[in-house]
């Protein structure tokens, strides 16, 4: 019997052994594998980032790079359109082009009282107000000559306007366009002219300064036409001259045209910057060099201010048919 068992036993023995060696086997196996997981999951992001963050940089340059790209592109059609457009508004809207010619908009200096030429340093001045036309009021600046600035002190106008009779040569200033009757370099030439023994009168045209009124050549010389009458029904016999600076030449030689037809001519005709006329003027101005060769210039540029009905034909001498000899400088 015992003979019998012990094989079996020996066998079951075998296989227990079999079993548990084949068992942990597996386990260290197992755990083996996980190990090889674990670490490759440590060590993979680790390693892979170097590599990914350099992508994200590159990325995010490409991004810049084709966004600024698109913001020039934009801007770059942006200014196109706007060159194009240009013409297309300008001749559509005349009136644009006679705003730019006469830049009476553009008021400087901006914070100044036209009322107090005295604060522009102008204590032998007096401000006047004068009405060519019905609902046109235009301002006028009178300075007297500087050896009488003493007894200018206080005085009213009524004082301003018989000291034009007296034996001291007048001077009617037309400025150019932009700014008013007080801009800085305007007034220092009243101060010198007025240190030279001269009465000095200038004023805003209509739509300039506190002037009142729609600016146009034909208004613009008849504001300097009735200033002139205003200057010659106060002055007796004293000698008048006329001053035109830069767009005032062509309110001048207009202004002249005008007295020599009903033969009143000034004594003497002064251009300062003068121009042959508003048309070939605009086309050579600098600011139409970047136009200057766009197709149909003339058409779009020059043919609205003849439409508008300013000329300004400095460059047109019938004027001087009846009159004494011209003094230009």
């Amino acid at each position: 019997m015992r003979k019998r068992t012990e094989p079996v036993a020996l066998e079951h023995e075998r296989c227990a052994a079999a079993g548990s060696s084949s068992s942990g086997s597996a386990a260290a196996a197992l755990d083996a594998d996980c190990r090889l997981k674990q670490n490759l999951r440590l060590t993979g992001p680790a390693a892979a980032e170097p590599r990914c963050a350099a992508d994200a940089g590159m990325k995010r340059a490409l991004g810049r790079r084709k966004g600024v790209w698109l913001r020039l592109r934009k801007i770059l059609f942006c200014v196109l359109g706007l060159y194009i457009a240009i013409p297309f508004l300008i001749k559509l809207c005349p009136g644009i082009q006679a705003k730019l010619i006469f830049l009476n908009f553009v008021r400087v200096p901006y914070f100044i009282d036209l009322k107090k030429p005295q604060d522009q340093g102008l204590n032998h001045t007096c401000n006047y107000y004068l009405q060519p036309e019905e609902d046109v009021t235009i301002g006028v600046w009178h300075t007297v000559p500087a050896v009488w600035w003493k007894n200018a002190q206080g005085k009213d106008q009524m004082w301003y306007e018989d000291a034009l009779a007296s034996s001291h040569p007048i001077i009617l200033y037309l400025h150019g366009n932009a700014g008013t009757r007080g801009g800085d370099h305007r007034v220092e030439l009243y101060k010198v002219l007025s240190s030279l023994g001269y009465h000095v009168v200038t004023f805003d045209y209509r739509g300039w300064g506190d002037s009142v009124g729609t600016p146009s050549e034909r208004g613009m010389t008849y504001d300097a036409l009735h200033v002139f009458d205003w200057i010659k029904a106060r002055s007796g016999d004293n000698p008048v001259y006329i001053w035109g600076h830069s767009l005032g030449t062509g309110v001048a030689t207009n202004l002249v045209r005008r007295l020599c037809e009903r033969e009143t001519p000034p004594d003497a005709l002064i251009l300062e910057s003068p121009f042959t006329n508003i048309r070939e003027e605009a086309k050579s101005h600098p600011f139409s060099v970047i136009y200057r060769y766009f197709p149909g210039f003339d058409w779009f540029f020059l043919d609205p201010i003849t439409s508008s009905g300013i000329k300004f034909a400095n460059d047109e001498k019938e004027f001087l048919g009846k009159s004494e000899p011209e003094h230009q400088h």
